[in-house]
């Protein structure tokens, strides 16, 4: 089935949806680390400065439309990322996060705040909106927790965490029943580039979490839809496996 076209990318194109995952991303590891280290001298400072960045950034957009809808999509993955390494790290609360999500909302008068739960609700609701945001988003939060993982050396917490990264790809595919085993596909490919790369090879340890991870997909997956997903995460490890042999 060929997926319907996005139809919010005349107002924010794929390359600005991808930075606003990225600008989401880096948003998310500054507020953790400030979390993580709360003594940290400058903390409200380093804070208040991420929050500024993150308003200028929605600012930078060309229209009312483009405005809110980076402030949708930033707000959008600061909560995911929340979601992802409370579940992976047993947090009950980031309350540094919650706060720099409240900034995003508090600054919006009525017409925009109306405007904002209207984008906000389409892009949660339709698939193939802001897809390259989802795509961009999902793959880095999936690969920022299996290198969590791979950087453990306590069975428990790899587990832990190996667990919590395995149960937010199964949601994907339920929330995203159309398009999410495609988001899962490309989550796979990821993985398993870093593990063929050059870069610092794994622990047995984490060998091992990557491989149940696999395991406990292919059982918890439709059997169709789990050899789809392996297929497409297999074209994409051919395409850079090839892409990294020098030419003739």
């Amino acid at each position: 089935m060929t997926p319907d076209p996005d139809r919010l990318a005349a107002a924010l194109p794929a390359d600005a949806q991808r930075q606003a995952a990225h600008v989401a991303q880096d948003a998310f590891a500054t507020v953790f680390r400030l979390t993580v280290d709360g003594s940290m001298p400058g903390r409200d400072a380093a804070l208040a400065e991420v929050a500024q960045r993150c308003q200028n950034w929605c600012a930078a957009g060309d229209g009312d439309e483009a405005r809110t809808l980076r402030r949708v999509l930033l707000a959008a993955g600061l909560d995911q990322w929340g979601l992802a390494y409370s579940q992976a790290f047993d947090l009950a609360a980031i309350p540094a996060l919650s706060a720099l999500l409240g900034s995003l909302r508090t600054s919006l008068d009525a017409t925009e705040d109306a405007r904002f739960q209207r984008l906000f609700a389409r892009v949660d609701a339709v698939e193939s909106d802001a897809i390259d945001f989802k795509i961009e988003l999902r793959r880095n939060i999936h690969l920022a927790l299996w290198h969590a993982m791979t950087a453990c050396d306590d069975r428990a917490e790899t587990q832990r965490i190996v667990g919590a990264l395995g149960s937010l790809m199964l949601a994907l595919t339920r929330r995203m029943p159309l398009l999410g085993w495609r988001l899962l596909a490309d989550a796979l490919a990821s993985i398993q580039i870093r593990l063929l790369g050059d870069e610092k090879p794994v622990g047995g340890m984490a060998e091992e979490a990557t491989q149940q991870l696999f395991a406990a997909l292919s059982q918890s997956l439709p059997p169709e839809q789990y050899q789809a997903i392996l297929a497409l995460s297999g074209q994409a490890v051919l395409a850079w496996q090839q892409a990294r042999r020098p030419a003739n």
